[in-house]
């Protein structure tokens, strides 16, 4: 369940009508603020809303039980994908295309909005993330008779994402969409000045 009165926004209430919307997603430990910093660097013709995630963790707050790192078990994610599921809908009447922007588990949370609902996004892009294994459904089919666009941003230096998991996303992604797939030399678990910016003109282009 997402929490409508502490989610952040880049425009006042009566700004937001007819914007397209970009939805952000935190990483473990963080909240709803963390993105917001992102927001300058941003296409300003989008609206950004910044969603805080439902379990406490830590100092901050987690989409769902960690698990194995790059692994989670799948039934949690998406019980949360539902939970943000239920507020997009609340809004999207609003907003003549609604794109996803995640960090770390919260690109894997953008990633797994798109198996939900392929169709109805304008984009994911996923930063530090990883898609979740364990999808033996026919998720991926329909994503991939979409093929929406993906961008994957990742360090070559990232300490937390398993390589495994980098490798799983990126082949999942060249096999399932549009994907723009960018690694960073000498970046960690975090967003570069460089790959903000090629985040940038990949959602003025959507």
């Amino acid at each position: 369940m997402i929490d409508a009165d502490i989610v952040q926004w880049t425009r006042p209430t009566g700004q937001r009508a007819g914007t397209p919307l970009l939805v952000a997603m935190h990483g473990v430990g963080s909240h709803e603020r963390d993105l917001l910093g992102l927001a300058p660097a941003l296409p300003s013709a989008w609206t950004i809303a910044s969603l805080r995630a439902p379990m406490p963790w830590g100092p901050g707050f987690s989409w769902y039980p960690l698990g194995t790192p790059g692994s989670p078990a799948l039934e949690p994610v998406d019980a949360a994908v539902e939970g943000v599921l239920d507020w997009i809908d609340s809004v999207s009447a609003d907003h003549p295309r609604i794109g996803l922007l995640g960090f770390s588990q919260g690109g894997s949370m953008a990633l797994q909005l798109l198996r939900a609902r392929p169709a109805a996004f304008a984009f994911a892009v996923s930063l530090s993330g990883f898609v979740v294994p364990g999808v033996t459904d026919a998720r991926d089919e329909a994503v991939a008779a979409v093929r929406p666009r993906v961008f994957l941003g990742h360090g070559d230096l990232d300490p937390v994402i398993p390589a495994e998991a980098t490798a799983r996303t990126q082949a999942w992604a060249a096999a399932n969409t549009d994907v723009t797939d960018r690694s960073y030399a000498g970046l960690p678990h975090a967003v570069s000045a460089e790959e903000l910016a090629d985040v940038a003109a990949f959602v003025d282009a959507s």
